[in-house]
């Protein structure tokens, strides 16, 4: 029984680090040749392919669902082929028995995805973005730089250019009355974060008043602000690219801005559910290998695979998006696509004799 153990062990564990592998090989390819388009001021070469490797760990935390189920299809796809499957069955394991063996390597590579996806992404994806904006612009960083990100707080919207652990650069404030109606502009060449405020340096301005305007300028400034280091490091990443608990907490800070938090909340409980679903997914390749996939050919298998991955993924992106707009609960936006896999998953598998 160990040795059949370790025989299903690996013929999962290694074609889904192959096949992540080259899916990390392809993308990071392609996106090193979309990067050379963008090449300009202390932004070359080197610095594009810095960037490609820097957000590899994000990627990996991307691909590892459908790895894992293209991993699965293609290990037991060979074994049903070459008649091992059918020996192993012979020997006495059940499908169900069989699936429980084939699903303890998947949950091995999906807990190393969420510890990676929870503690080496946002580290990676923040460098990353960080230089990228600041070499794009060399020292002329301004609000057109395209690694910036809006932010509003109360009457106040917020371009930032580029975020450095606590130092940003090239900062753009609008503040408004209450009427909407501007009255102020100031751009921040530099802020540091110091003593619970930021520092600023090479502070520009106009205030604006019904009949006149009054420009302003201070080598150096204090500005006062909500936003803190840990708040900016969750602004600059996509919610996709943070770990939950920061999720969480900026979807709370949203909350008390009276701001929409609705597409944090929705990622929060996409990653959470993801492995559930993945693991749906894979008692359905398990299902079709020992039923309806036994006898195709292996380019038939993987296709079957691709088509079920992308069928779940944007079927999740299309009720996600579609709860975003009709105010629908994220959790249940979230749930409802997870259980569908897993429960379809195990019906399949329980018709099997």
């Amino acid at each position: 029984m160990k040795l059949v153990r370790r025989y299903l062990w690996n013929a999962v564990m290694l074609p889904s680090l192959a096949v992540l592998g080259i899916l990390l090989a392809l993308d990071g390819l392609f996106g090193f040749i979309d990067e050379l388009g963008s090449l300009r001021a202390d932004y070359q070469v080197m610095q594009a392919l810095q960037y490609v490797v820097t957000t590899m760990p994000g990627t990996a935390h991307e691909f590892l669902p459908m790895a894992v189920l293209l991993g699965t299809l293609l290990g037991l796809g060979v074994l049903a082929s070459s008649g091992e499957l059918t020996i192993v069955r012979g020997a006495g394991l059940s499908p169900r028995r069989i699936s429980w063996l084939v699903i303890r390597p998947a949950i091995l590579l999906l807990m190393i995805g969420m510890l990676v996806g929870e503690y080496v992404v946002p580290w990676t994806e923040r460098v990353a973005e960080s230089r990228r904006a600041i070499a794009e612009r060399g020292e002329d960083i301004t609000f057109r730089s395209r690694s910036g990100f809006w932010h509003r707080e109360g009457s106040e919207f917020i371009h930032i250019s580029a975020v450095q652990s606590n130092v940003l650069h090239g900062v753009t404030r609008y503040r408004f009355h209450d009427d909407r109606a501007l009255a102020e502009t100031q751009f921040i060449r530099r802020g540091e974060y110091r003593d619970g405020r930021w520092h600023t340096q090479d502070v520009v301005g106009t205030r604006l008043y019904d009949e006149r305007t009054e420009p302003y300028a201070r080598d150096e400034d204090v500005w006062e602000s909500e936003l803190t280091p840990d708040l900016l490091s969750i602004i600059v990443l996509d919610p996709d690219s943070l770990a939950l608990v920061k999720i969480w907490e900026y979807a709370s800070y949203l909350r008390r801005q009276g701001l929409e938090a609705g597409e944090y909340l929705l990622s929060f409980w996409q990653k959470l559910l993801m492995p559930f679903a993945t693991l749906g997914m894979i008692l359905i390749a398990v299902s079709f290998i020992f039923g309806p996939l036994r006898e195709v050919s292996m380019g038939l298998r993987l296709t079957t695979g691709i088509i079920a991955g992308m069928v779940f993924h944007y079927g999740q992106q299309f009720i996600g998006h579609v709860s975003l707009i009709f105010n629908m609960p994220p959790l249940l936006a979230a749930l409802v696509p997870a259980a569908v896999c897993l429960f379809t998953g195990i019906w399949l598998l329980g018709r099997i004799r």
